[in-house]
């Protein structure tokens, strides 16, 4: 039980020190920052490596599948880079978000930050269900490898990069939304009716499209290891570090025009390894090896286009 009150402990930390310090007001994010900070989530996630080291070599962590240190930390590490990879897709949808709400420069980190607290909760539920799907139904990795193929091969054909992003349309039918603003207020009044902003239906898409992303990548990970507090801090501390991310590469996602391409690689990778789970037993430095080697890949090609046009 102590590791997983440190995990929370230090989750709460990051997101305090992220809102009252390094956000204390609604200002626009400069590219300067976003590295700082990026750099700030990237070192902590590399720093609690030697945290799960601690836990796993004092036996403080139940080892349900009798992890040794080492290969702990490298599944978290595997796990983080996972989540990380194929959240690329996330950023393009936040920044389609964004701009179909028309939401300022100046609430969006506000936004993403508490969709970073929806998503705490949301994806603990999720990768909990997983966990218990997996250990009693047998066969339950080849179903999950056969998802992850067919949202490999469904994202070649989607453009979402060209569409406009709604509210949920079940949510629309409960709440009155409008695309108006009422300063950092999420509920106003409309000819003396209540309605929703658009900073609440913003919100409300993000929380919406982070849920339907984790059908995704939640059961990535599920083919690097099933020990829930490795699958729920990797997961966690990469969304953690994927806002800040965001508004570095929120001004060059349109030139990383190929990382679709390395990311559908990484997607039937994983799946293949879920799928022939129990006949192969893929190590977890080539698994790591591959995905480093596709995400070089599709960000040098998309440079040497950039460097053409």
């Amino acid at each position: 039980m102590t590791p997983w009150i440190i995990l929370i402990s230090y989750l709460i930390i990051l997101l305090l020190i992220d809102f009252f310090i390094l956000h204390k007001k609604d200002t626009v994010t400069t590219v300067k920052r976003a590295i700082f900070e990026t750099i700030f989530f990237i070192t902590n996630a590399l720093l609690f490596t030697g945290l799960i080291y601690y836990f796993y070599s004092n036996g403080m962590v139940e080892n349900v599948t009798n992890l040794t240190p080492t290969n702990a930390v490298i599944k978290y590490l595997t796990g983080y880079i996972i989540e990380l990879s194929l959240s690329v897709d996330n950023l393009f949808v936040i920044a389609i978000i964004f701009t179909s709400f028309k939401i300022p420069a100046k609430f969006q980190h506000k936004l993403l930050f508490l969709g970073i607290l929806g998503a705490i909760v949301f994806r603990a539920i999720l990768i909990s269900v997983g966990i218990v799907l997996i250990n009693k139904i047998h066969g339950m990795s080849i179903i999950f490898g056969l998802f992850l193929l067919f949202t490999a091969l469904k994202m070649l054909k989607k453009e979402a990069e060209h569409k406009e992003i709604e509210e949920p349309k079940g949510l629309k039918r409960l709440f009155h939304f409008s695309k108006e603003f009422d300063g950092e207020k999420y509920i106003t009044r409309i000819n003396g009716k209540r309605a929703f902003t658009a900073l609440f239906g913003a919100l409300i898409t993000i929380e919406f499209t982070d849920l339907l992303f984790a059908l995704d990548s939640i059961p990535a990970i599920f083919a690097v290891t099933t020990d829930p507090f490795i699958v729920y801090s990797s997961n966690i501390f990469a969304i953690m570090g994927l806002r800040s991310l965001y508004f570095f590469l929120s001004n060059m996602l349109e030139r990383f025009v190929y990382l679709k391409y390395s990311v559908f690689s990484i997607l039937v990778f994983v799946s293949l390894k879920l799928i022939t789970a129990s006949w192969f037993d893929i190590p977890e430095w080539f698994s790591l090896l591959f995905i480093f080697v596709s995400l070089a890949i599709g960000i040098y090609i998309s440079t040497l286009k950039t460097k053409k046009e």
